[in-house]
């Protein structure tokens, strides 16, 4: 199937489907730290905003795929919904959508995004899709349930065109895969990590460190007053969300003790727990790597959702015959 990667970022939605066997036809992203990243794994540079790009200038598609942007809806940003004038990007999904009409609508928000405004913001998502012609569905996820060794809860929508006529979809079942950080860390002798030690004087740790490995972030620590961004976690959990934004001494991505010290993780490390192949190549700029995972989709995640569209397509091809 052939399929377009709108709000691109450094194409989690890409990686996923093309691994899969599928076919991108556009890409969109008007960052061009994200458009360099892209061009630099993907061969192809993004157009800018879509909000220039003419629907007729876009190939025709079997699947759109969009990671609209959470600044709106998101608890760390304005709360500002539909009322911010980044939350009418929904529209240009819309747009495009009215245009081609697709046969899946695939996009990701937030968790935020289900209780915005108290819920208006995600009924009236739903109302729009379905009045453009679609079987809505939508939950929200844990990547620390799929095979993501990070707490990383976001809602994915999954849209059919009515005529196909599938309305029992299922989100793919959690398979509660046993990681933890401590399999996705570079070798403590790589150089690249010595300026990510955190050296505090008051850093309390724990007494009982955890010894047992748990598919879930284990505080052990603190340092400073203990805010968010001044926690420490054991390598034998799961990593906290990875983070665009946020303070803190392990802003993006936490503090974890590991080798007898406290450090932040390494942007490769960040691509291996996001599930982004070591061939991937990073940004040059180690703030704008994080700022991009922080902004990306769990590949993992990603293409266990797909296989369950994929099944349902199939189904319905099958039924049809």
């Amino acid at each position: 199937m052939q399929f377009i990667d709108l709000f691109c970022g450094i194409g989690g939605f890409r990686e996923a489907l093309e691994n899969g066997g599928h076919t991108c036809v556009f890409s969109s992203d008007w960052d061009r730290d994200a458009q360099e990243t892209y061009e630099l794994n993907y061969h192809e540079r993004p157009t800018g905003d879509l909000c220039e790009v003419e629907s007729t200038s876009i190939p025709r598609h079997d699947i759109l795929c969009g990671g609209f942007p959470c600044q709106p809806f998101s608890i760390s940003g304005n709360r500002g919904g539909f009322g911010d004038a980044r939350g009418t990007l929904l529209h240009e999904i819309l747009r495009i959508a009215d245009y081609h009409n697709p046969s899946v609508l695939f996009l990701e928000n937030v968790k935020n995004f289900v209780g915005h405004d108290g819920g208006k913001t995600l009924a009236t998502t739903s109302r729009l899709l379905t009045k453009l012609g679609y079987q809505v569905h939508h939950s929200v996820l844990n990547a620390s349930r799929y095979g993501v060794a990070q707490k990383r809860e976001r809602i994915y929508f999954v849209c059919f065109r009515n005529d196909l006529g599938i309305s029992n979809f299922k989100f793919p079942e959690p398979s509660d895969d046993e990681l933890a950080v401590e399999d996705f860390l570079l070798p403590e002798e790589d150089p690249r990590l010595k300026d990510l030690v955190v050296n505090r004087s008051d850093l309390r740790l724990n007494e009982d460190l955890p010894t047992e490995r748990e598919n879930r972030p284990l505080r052990i620590g603190s340092v400073g007053k203990g805010g968010q961004g001044e926690r420490v976690y054991s390598a034998k959990g799961h990593a906290i969300t990875l983070s665009a934004f946020g303070g803190g001494i392990g802003a993006k991505t936490g503090m974890y003790w590991i080798g007898g010290k406290i450090r932040r993780l390494h942007p490769e490390e960040c691509r291996r727990i996001m599930g982004f192949p070591e061939e991937f190549q990073l940004h040059s700029r180690r703030n704008v790597c994080y700022k991009q995972f922080g902004n990306s989709v769990a590949v993992p995640v990603v293409k266990k959702i797909f296989q369950s569209i994929e099944h349902s397509l199939s189904s319905h091809s099958l039924r049809a015959a």
